[in-house]
């Protein structure tokens, strides 16, 4: 599934098409609001046909950098470059053509006309034809799975909907850069899939750049080429998802034991200073959560284990290797 993507295109003679250099790119980016720094020291490359997600939790700054990028909200400090266009203050009009986004509220459509409608709307604001619009318009319509919706009034939408509409919106222009704010926040999975694809056809085959900020920590895997996490407005991490994946030190682990009667009894003595062991669920079913000490490896404590004659019958770590190197870059903090 993939919306037609078409050749960039020259605007008046001030913005070249994607070259050898990043797509977008920021240096040295900061922004305050009265006395709250939101952003310090922001430094982002993005290439043509890259995702690169970006990760941190509530108020480290996510969105404040994805409005500096989109041209809503002028940075303090520092440089934003679009294309090998460095842009001071806000960015203009004309750089905004080539611009998608998908924002991460709902208050941005005409309730009181439909999803057609407003599509062709905005899509006339870019210069379309009144034909062009309506055509391009049913084309992401389609796309997101809203066909069917598209002469319903917005305000009728759920909230899912809404942020399929949002997708469609920022993929009319057939954008070169694409940013992205939690636009699988409340979908399904098929509806989050559904986008996902979008997403990454348009990266893929129309060579869009794109930044993607989720709170959904394991969707960015087999996605994501690269990613940034930010923590109270700095960059805690930039790399690739494997390299991040390699910062996590997993220290929590969920068994399934068996054994004698006192298998429990047994397992926490065998285990000694080594580490914590807690029942997890009914008792009965064997299920503990198995907390190291700094320093001690795992196998260590399954050798201990089984010189008690406790049975492992099951391990897994209790979180993934991206959700426990996001709690390790950010200090403990949920998304």
């Amino acid at each position: 599934m993939k919306v037609a993507q078409r050749a960039p295109e020259r605007s008046r003679g001030r913005i070249e098409g994607p070259a050898a250099g990043a797509a977008i790119e920021t240096r040295g980016v900061g922004r305050s609001f009265g006395p709250v720094r939101a952003l310090a020291d922001i430094d982002l490359r993005v290439e043509p046909g890259e995702i690169h997600a970006l990760l941190g939790p509530n108020g480290a700054g996510k969105t404040t950098l994805l409005r500096i990028l989109s041209g809503l909200v002028a940075a303090d400090d520092g440089d934003v470059i679009v294309f090998g266009i460095r842009w001071k203050g806000l960015m203009s009009r004309e750089a905004r053509r080539f611009l998608g986004l998908v924002p991460s509220g709902d208050r941005t459509f005409y309730l009181r006309v439909s999803g057609l409608e407003n599509l062709v709307f905005f899509a006339r604001l870019y210069g379309m034809s009144r034909r062009a619009a309506l055509a391009r318009a049913w084309e992401c319509l389609e796309a997101v799975g809203l066909s069917d919706a598209a002469r319903k009034e917005v305000g009728q939408y759920s909230h899912g909907m809404q942020k399929r509409l949002s997708v469609a919106r920022a993929l009319l222009m057939h954008p070169r850069v694409l940013l992205v704010d939690e636009a699988t926040h409340d979908l399904d999975l098929s509806g989050a899939r559904r986008v996902q694809e979008l997403v990454r056809a348009a990266a893929a085959h129309g060579g869009a750049a794109v930044i993607w900020a989720t709170q959904r920590l394991d969707e960015i895997r087999g996605f994501a080429d690269r990613v940034t996490v930010l923590r109270s407005g700095h960059i805690a991490f930039t790399g690739t998802v494997p390299e991040l994946m390699a910062t996590s030190v997993a220290r929590r682990w969920l068994l399934t034991l068996s054994g004698p009667a006192d298998v429990e009894g047994r397992a926490v003595a065998a285990l000694g200073r080594r580490g914590v062991l807690a029942p997890r669920g009914d008792p009965a079913a064997g299920h503990y959560l198995l907390s190291l000490h700094h320093g001690v490896e795992l196998g260590e404590a399954f050798e201990a284990l089984l010189g008690a004659g406790v049975r492992i019958l099951g391990c897994r770590e209790e979180r993934s290797e991206i959700e426990e190197a996001f709690l390790q870059l950010t200090g403990g903090d949920a998304p």
